[in-house]
């Protein structure tokens, strides 16, 4: 009995550490983890741009491999390819993205209907050297 406390307790103790850890091991849901979402979301924002101004064209070789590097960074956190492409297929995820990109070009003066708008915001985008930039070129 004398033996069995002290075994009890370090089991006890293990098995709390082992507990407070696991929530911190926990990955937070890819719908919130932020450098996968600011890449979509720049992703979408310079899609907008080059489907609104003729001006623009896609770089579509770069953003294939940056998809392709945005997987491999979601991968290499512990994300699986289940969770991903739950992510990926996500119909609500999707809008939400959408909708802070509108939200995104809004602010900058990009008014549906208005070529020169999105045209304008390409321009900034180019002359902040921005990362939405790297999507597009310039025709």
């Amino acid at each position: 009995m004398k033996n069995l406390i002290p075994t009890l307790l370090g089991a006890a103790i293990l098995t709390g550490a082992t507990l407070s850890a696991g929530p911190a091991l926990a990955l937070e849901p890819l719908s919130q983890e932020k450098y996968v979402n600011d890449r979509l979301i720049a992703a979408r924002i310079a899609d907008r741009i080059r489907r609104e101004c003729p001006g623009y064209g896609a770089r579509m070789i770069y953003a294939f491999n940056e998809a392709r590097a945005l997987k491999r960074y979601a991968r290499d956190k512990g994300y699986s390819e289940a969770q991903i492409d739950a992510f990926l297929d996500s119909k609500e995820d999707r809008r939400r993205i959408y909708a802070v990109a509108e939200d995104y070009l809004t602010g900058k003066g990009a008014k549906l209907g208005d070529t020169q708008s999105f045209c304008t915001v390409g321009q900034q985008e180019f002359a902040n050297n921005s990362y939405i930039a790297t999507f597009l070129v310039a025709r």
